[in-house]
């Protein structure tokens, strides 16, 4: 039984509600696409770059979360906006903008492209001045 669009979706989704990685990178093709355009950051290229982008994610925000905004799924797509949230390891709250435009290829994630407020998400990730 092959899986619809919607359902790779909503399995994918999960993955990253539940910070998993490893799960996260499995549901990627071999020859997959990561790329997060958020201001000079490189394409991440198959599983194993993949699930350390994932991971890096987390340990910038280990407490991150997802609220949808809208969800669009076509037969071999989806794009989806979402409200992300958290807190930085730096103790800084995280309230960026995300749009996720996904193709999909076999069943599997072929290429995910990422959009977020890059200076929204750096503010949130810098460390903290102290004041003198």
């Amino acid at each position: 039984m092959s899986i619809t669009t919607r359902e790779l979706f909503e399995q994918y989704h999960a993955c990253w509600e539940a910070r998993d990685p490893d799960r996260i990178a499995e549901l990627h093709t071999d020859d997959s696409v990561f790329h997060l355009h958020s201001g000079g950051q490189a394409p991440a290229h198959g599983r194993a770059a993949i699930r350390e982008t994932a991971a890096g994610m987390f340990g910038l925000v280990p407490d991150l979360a997802f609220e949808r905004v809208s969800l669009r799924v076509g037969e071999d797509f989806w794009a989806v906006r979402f409200r992300m949230t958290g807190t930085s390891a730096a103790g800084a709250v995280v309230d960026v903008d995300l749009a996720d435009y996904v193709l999909i290829e076999d069943g599997a994630v072929k290429e995910k492209h990422s959009y977020v407020d890059g200076v929204a998400m750096q503010a949130a990730l810098a460390p903290a001045e102290v004041a003198p």
